[in-house]
């Protein structure tokens, strides 16, 4: 959201609707595709260009990024992240946030238990994943192979210590 919000000389607080798809990892897919700023279409304010070769990037590695910079571990990040999930889960918020869920296997084509960060909404101590995501372009069927083909084989590759 930072990132988008200082592109767009914008606040935070007026980014909505910001989506991130897949494994903490290099491979997840921020997806501004939903998102407005300050009530204005995301994707309309800024370039292709600076979305696939800046935003894009700079999000999937944003852990290492901040490990370089603060020559410690991104641990503070992730926790302050849980807070705000939890916080958000106790009281509830209609603002998207993505939240790592173990999948059933009717999610946006993800299969069935990975564990898959989704945009999803809060009320009364439930997590809803937001639904009727349109998914069809083609950068977001490449982006959601490539981090859901990652957290098969990483599965894969413990599968045998699970049972």
């Amino acid at each position: 959201m930072t990132q988008l919000a200082l592109q767009t000389g914008a606040k935070v607080q007026d980014i909505s609707k910001l989506a991130v798809w897949g494994n903490h990892s290099p491979t997840m897919y921020p997806d501004i595709r939903n998102a407005t700023v300050a009530g204005k279409s995301a994707p309309g304010l800024v370039s292709a260009d600076w979305v696939k070769d800046e935003f894009t990037p700079r999000v999937q590695k944003r852990g290492a990024e901040i490990i370089q910079l603060r020559k410690l571990s991104s641990a503070a990040s992730a926790g302050n992240a849980s807070i705000d999930h939890l916080r958000d889960w106790e009281n509830g918020s209609q603002e998207w946030q993505s939240i790592g869920i173990k999948t059933d296997g009717t999610q946006y084509g993800v299969p069935k238990d990975l564990i898959f960060s989704f945009p999803c909404t809060t009320a009364n101590g439930k997590i809803s994943m937001v639904q009727g995501i349109n998914m069809d372009d083609e950068i977001t069927q490449q982006r959601m192979k490539k981090t859901i083909d990652e957290l098969i084989d990483e599965r894969n590759a413990v599968e045998h210590l699970l049972k």
